[in-house]
């Protein structure tokens, strides 16, 4: 699909990239990894033709559709979520207004027998055929499936763009670039925006309906679940590994420690050409060989080694004052603006624990952690803890730094004890290393200044950490830094994220927001996971009369037969004894009918958890039997789950009547 060949970039003295060959096949799910300054977004623009190569050739075919996301884009605020999306059908619109010009005329033309009517007939019969292919007439139903997969609900779609946050409107743009179906999808960070749902619905996408897909992500768990091949910007070079991503750390680490092999060679090698060369300088005698000596050296060609090794950094937070034994209690908090963000919030945050907000965007994960801040008012019981310290990191956390201050100063201002001797190692961990330390912080970027933001807290002797999204401008070898430090954290931890790779290991408690509930799940963020895989749907159905979290499956037959007892005694003159029969008999009928509906969706709940344990394995992650089998029971559980909803209404329904 697209062909590079000999490409190279420059912006200094020293190449991004040089020598880079390589074809871009239909199926490819290439993840792009690197540092951070390596070239990736770089990449990306050539390859959608936005940047020029300072080199090289980059070949795209004429019939070959690029869509490309960029991480920053200019957004328009002057139609609404539909109307915004439905510009990724321009090219349909045009095709049926073009096919409606050629109606019109057939209709007007009497002309039956020339050859122009005749020529005008085949083009209107391939225009057609051409628009039923392309699945035109359904445009609206997948505009509506692919705005909700990434999060947004119907009643949104009518809303006007301006009304969303910036990360709202990113999805409205992927839902766009998504709906055109190009053949190569180029994605930078996606998933930045994107809470868990969505990312696994993106995951989905990619994985059974997209072409051809090239991305750049820091989110492991993403890139590992789509990728089947790994391509790295390292040392100027893009090497190309044929694998998933995990696989690819495996190989990188074997091959980096035979570049150090083979670096170390060389270096000793020159060093003993060097001693020849200076301890017989000046003897005739070995003129000849001190010379063959020194055109050697002259040819050899260094190798290259990335030096910046991120694994070997550790980071540990100062020591702080032990907080009371419970540092949060909610009893009952309730937050209103127009609507119910959350009620009935009770929760109660051990010392020591470390917990996840998770949840759709916009259901309050937020907005309780203001309500923790005291930043907003509230109705309840909110109890902070005594001795409580709080560190907090938020996207606004970044514009409350000094501006007239280096990044290096910035650091060093609350650096204390020995950590002082090691700023410039942080610093190099979260991508600060040499001159970027003298930086300004005014002329850092957004990014860069929350990963400076994130910096400084680390360093803040606190014993309850709330982070929101923090690992939104952090790259894998910076996470890994920051989750090791809040894992050897002896204080209380609140992190809300998308990122379940970074969750995974580091929480024991996880907190889902949703539907103005917020619900308590023991265990890690992949327990939660599995749990929410098979409970969902369930919960969507109890979620209507948000009085529980049961499934389908816990509402016993044996409490509607007791009411059934209830409402319908023998003693009920309106009804004669066949009526009353006659009911009996109806309401057995349909109890049996929503056991066997139960029955079926249990079933169907325990396959699901098979399947999702079974695809968990790497060997199996691209196993499209497993994938389609999963799909399908998952969509028979949707169908499953509604006939239950209904069964339960007309029972309902029945015991109300008898």
């Amino acid at each position: 699909m697209i062909s590079v060949e000999g490409l190279r970039v420059e912006f200094g003295v020293k190449p991004l990239f040089a020598n880079a060959s390589f074809v871009i096949n239909d199926r490819d799910r290439v993840a792009l990894v690197g540092k951070n300054g390596a070239g990736k977004s770089t990449l990306l623009k050539i390859l959608c033709g936005q940047q020029q190569p300072t080199a090289g050739v980059v070949s795209v075919p004429n019939d070959t559709t690029v869509g490309y996301l960029p991480q920053v884009m200019n957004l328009q605020d002057s139609m609404t979520v539909r109307e915004e999306t439905q510009k990724a059908f321009a090219d349909i619109k045009q095709m049926a207004q073009r096919i409606e010009r050629m109606n019109q005329q057939l209709a007007e033309r009497t002309d039956y027998e020339s050859e122009e009517y005749m020529a005008l007939v085949e083009r209107f019969t391939q225009e057609h055929d051409r628009y039923q292919m392309m699945g035109a007439d359904g445009y609206e139903a997948e505009i509506e499936r692919t705005l909700t997969g990434l999060g947004f609900e119907r009643s949104d779609l009518e809303r006007p763009t301006r009304e969303f946050s910036g990360g709202w409107r990113m999805r409205i743009e992927l839902a766009k670039i998504l709906l055109r179906k190009p053949d190569v999808l180029l994605l930078d960070e996606p998933t930045n925006h994107l809470d868990i749902e969505s990312i696994q619905w993106l995951e989905q996408y990619l994985a059974n309906q997209a072409k051809a897909v090239v991305l750049v992500s820091h989110d492991r768990a993403f890139i590992n679940n789509v990728s089947n091949r790994t391509m790295e910007i390292s040392c100027g070079q893009i090497t190309d590994y044929k694998v998933k991503y995990d696989e690819y750390v495996v190989l990188r680490k074997e091959r980096r420690e035979q570049q150090l092999r083979a670096y170390e060679n060389q270096q000793k090698e020159m060093a003993e050409m060097k001693d020849f060369i200076e301890r017989f300088r000046y003897k005739a005698t070995k003129a000849v060989q001190v010379q063959q000596k020194v055109k050697q050296l002259e040819k050899i060609v260094p190798i290259e080694v990335d030096q910046v090794d991120n694994s070997a950094m550790h980071l540990k937070f100062p020591p702080c004052l032990r907080s009371g034994d419970y540092p949060v209690i909610c009893e009952d908090v309730k937050k209103e603006y127009a609507h119910v963000v959350f009620e009935g919030v009770n929760l109660t945050i051990k010392r020591g624990e470390k917990v996840a907000f998770v949840g759709k965007n916009g259901e309050g994960k937020s907005t309780l952690v203001k309500c923790i801040m005291g930043e907003i008012p509230f109705d309840g019981n909110l109890k902070i803890g005594h001795n409580v310290q709080i560190g907090y990191f938020a996207q606004n956390q970044a514009q409350l730094l000094d501006e007239g201050l280096t990044v290096f100063q910035t650091i060093d201002y609350v650096a204390k004890g020995e950590v002082r001797l090691k700023i410039n190692d942080i610093l190099g961990a979260f991508m600060f290393g040499g001159e970027a330390s003298d930086k300004k912080v005014k002329v850092l970027s957004g990014g860069e200044r929350s990963r400076l933001a994130m910096i400084r807290l680390l360093l803040e002797p606190v014993n309850l950490l709330i982070l929101d999204e923090p690992t939104n401008h952090l790259d894998m070898a910076s996470k890994d830094v920051l989750k090791e430090a809040i894992k050897a954290f002896d204080g209380t931890a609140i992190i809300v994220s998308h990122d379940r790779e970074f969750l995974d290991g580091l929480v024991t408690k996880v907190y889902e927001f949703g539907g103005g509930r917020v619900r308590e799940h023991l265990g890690g963020i992949y327990d939660f996971l599995r749990a929410k895989q098979i409970s969902e749907l369930s919960e969507l159905q109890v979620a209507k009369s948000a009085s529980s979290t049961s499934s389908p499956s816990m509402t016993s037959t044996t409490s509607r037969t007791s009411r059934t007892s209830e409402t319908g005694s023998p003693g009920n003159g309106a009804q004669s004894y066949a009526e009353r029969k006659e009911q009996q008999k109806r309401v057995r009928k349909a109890e049996k009918a929503v056991e066997e509906s139960e029955r079926k969706i249990s079933d169907m709940e325990r396959r699901l958890k098979e399947l999702d344990e079974l695809l968990m394995k790497p060997e199996n992650a691209s196993d499209m039997k497993l994938v389609t089998e999963y799909t399908s029971t998952k969509k028979a559980l949707d169908e499953e789950v509604e006939r239950w909803e209904r069964l339960s209404e007309e029972l309902d329904t029945l015991n109300i009547e008898h």
